[in-house]
Order: C-alpha cells, then sequence, then structure tokens
C-alpha cells in the first residue's frame, strides 16, 4: 500500500527561474523609463533654446522700434530743416548711419538756404546722436558700447515724388527669415533672409 502512494507521487521538476524574470522586466520598465526621460529633456532644452532666441529677436526689435521713433521725433520737431536728415540717397540702403561707420560726419544735402543756422546746427547733432545710438552708446558696459541690436544701422531717405521721408532701422536677426521689403545696408548680414528691418513713413506739413 504504501508503495503504491508513492508511485502516484509527481516527480520533484526543476526550479523555475521567476526571481530572475522579473529583474530582467524590471530592469526594461527602468531603460524605457530612462529613454523617456531623456527625450523629454532633450525637447525641454529645445524648447528654452527656441524660447530664448524669441526673447532676443522681441528685444531686438524693441531697440530698433525705439531708435526708429527717436528719429522720427527728431525730424518731426525740426521741419524746416528737414532735408538735413536725408542721408541715405543710394541704391541698396545707403549710405546709413550706425556699426561700422566711421561716424557721422556732415550731410553734404544740408545745404546753406535749408533752414536757419540754428535748425541745421540741431539736425546735424541730431544725426550726431543717432548715428552713436545705433551703435549702443545708450548703454556702456566695460567701456564699451552694449546697447543697441546685432549690426544696427539707420537710414533716412527722402522721395520728392510723394513729399515724405522714409525712416529705417536694420539689424541682423538669429534666425533666416523673410527678407525685408524697404531697402537699408542691404548685402551686409549675410543672407537677406538674415536682415530685419523697422521702417516709416513722414510728410512734413508745410505751414504758411
Amino acid at each position: 500500500m504504501t508503495e503504491a502512494v508513492s508511485r502516484n507521487k509527481p516527480l520533484p521538476g526543476p526550479a523555475r527561474p521567476v526571481a530572475r524574470r522579473q529583474s530582467g522586466i524590471a530592469m526594461m520598465e527602468s531603460l524605457m523609463s530612462m529613454a523617456v526621460l531623456l527625450f523629454g529633456l532633450l525637447g525641454i532644452v529645445g524648447l528654452q533654446a527656441k524660447t530664448q532666441t524669441s526673447q532676443f529677436e522681441a528685444y531686438q526689435r524693441a531697440q530698433a522700434l525705439l531708435l526708429l521713433d527717436d528719429m522720427v521725433t527728431r525730424i518731426t520737431s525740426n521741419r524746416y530743416a528737414a532735408s538735413c536728415y536725408a542721408v541715405t540717397d543710394g541704391v541698396g540702403g545707403t549710405p546709413y548711419l550706425g556699426t561700422d561707420g566711421a561716424g557721422y560726419r556732415g550731410n553734404t544735402t544740408c545745404t546753406a538756404v535749408t533752414g536757419t543756422v540754428q535748425t541745421r546746427a540741431i539736425a546735424e547733432r541730431g544725426m550726431a546722436q543717432w548715428d552713436d545710438l545705433l551703435k549702443g552708446a545708450a548703454e556702456i558696459e566695460g567701456g564699451a558700447n552694449n546697447g543697441a541690436m546685432i549690426g544696427a544701422r539707420g537710414c533716412v531717405k527722402f522721395d520728392a515724388a510723394t513729399d515724405t521721408y522714409t525712416v529705417v532701422v536694420a539689424w541682423q536677426g538669429m534666425v533666416p527669415t523673410m527678407a525685408p521689403a524697404v531697402d537699408c545696408a542691404n548685402g551686409l548680414y549675410g543672407p537677406d533672409t538674415q536682415r530685419r528691418a523697422v521702417s516709416t513713413t513722414v510728410r512734413i506739413a508745410h505751414l504758411s
């Protein structure tokens, strides 16, 4: 009887590696989690870089608009010598003021019949000041100008047909976008898609 019971008892088989399989699954899950985390961090870094670029582009545009408004105010407040501000008369937005210029040295279009001695002096001084502002003189750090955009240049052109002045401020953007339609310091920023420009027109009222 005892022998019969022993024959019916199943023989012990090899031990199943349950703990080893669980350890392998946990390792795979850890690797997948690390991969997902890595891709997420890379995405955050890329987004942060784009955000910083956008912020700097916005900062440069804001600076350019301030300089644009500055020149418009100078022209409209000294309208009897307005022609003294029209320094740009060439193709491609030349001559211009600002970066890589030797400094404003006077405008040959500002003749003796324009305005008065006082208004001409105001215009000449205003152009010299605008030239310095384009070169960053509004903010100085470590003895160097640091208050303008990258490669800031300014143009003022007079159109006799429409009796209007066009004021343009150009600078170098961080990434290529679209080439500006207005001319000012063309070809000085590599591809024209790298050039940024803001502009406005000014019409002087002739009061009698």
